[in-house]
């Protein structure tokens, strides 16, 4: 009978009115509503695996792990569960500023596994720390750098599509320089959280859309990044090379 019931929806607003919010060591804010199945210790360390440093970007955002994020023209409402009628229009996160803070709805049961859902989160977190603290210099000089070596591949779309504009003779050629270091940032960023929670092997990260960037580039890039947010106590940052067999 259940199962044959519609998913209750409430607003954003509902959400956090009624939603208790933690607090991470590192400062961020956190919740999850509804059912959602990734395990109160595997969220918890989710989110304490952002470094500090980096952490202090985030202020006045607090992120909210529920089942569906559903997308109704311009109203946005969050399932209880997951819905399958509900889940044609669930959006996989969406940043909502409610009051004077940004809440960040992100849907678990879109993916249902702990590293899709952390991923999502860090991908977030990285485009966040972009857009309030802008783009590393010495990261920028190593991934430029890569980039006039003419190294194979990228971290995403946006990155692989920024720098064939950034590398082409076009007149805005500086600015699509600038909007691709800022995505190769957010990218690396993003994946040097996802490493500090998980083993990540490389090839889960493969796209069809695009030729993923070279192993050894990436890994110069993500020790960059581990300079400047270095790895809270009780997390490690390693990187390990496999021969094929």
């Amino acid at each position: 009978m259940s199962q044959a019931t519609s998913a209750i929806t409430r607003t954003p607003a509902d959400i956090v009115r009624t939603t208790p919010v933690s607090q991470a060591p590192n400062g961020i804010c956190y919740a999850r509503s509804g059912e959602v199945t990734i395990s109160e210790h595997d969220l918890d360390r989710m989110i304490t695996a952002v470094p500090g440093a980096a952490a202090a970007a985030l202020a006045r955002k607090a992120y909210y792990f529920v089942p569906l994020t559903v997308s109704q023209g311009e109203e946005t409402l969050i399932a209880d569960r997951y819905d399958v009628a509900l889940s044609e229009n669930a959006v996989c996160h969406r940043n909502l500023n409610l009051g004077d803070a940004q809440c960040v709805f992100i849907s678990t049961r879109l993916m249902d596994d702990k590293f899709s859902v952390a991923f999502e989160f860090y991908i977030n977190v990285g485009h966040a720390l972009v857009e309030r603290a802008g783009v590393s210099q010495p990261f920028a000089e190593v991934a430029w750098q890569q980039v006039e070596a003419g190294v194979r591949g990228e971290t995403s779309l946006d990155a692989w599509e920024s720098r064939k504009m950034a590398t082409g003779s076009g007149p805005d050629a500086e600015k699509f320089k600038n909007e691709y270091l800022a995505a190769t940032f957010a990218d690396a960023i993003s994946i040097y959280l996802l490493s500090l929670y998980l083993d990540v092997d490389y090839h889960d990260l493969r796209e069809r859309d695009y030729p993923l960037l070279a192993p050894t580039p990436l890994a110069e890039r993500l020790r960059k990044i581990a300079e400047i947010f270095p790895p809270n106590p009780g997390f490690e940052f390693n990187i390990y090379y496999r021969r094929r067999a």
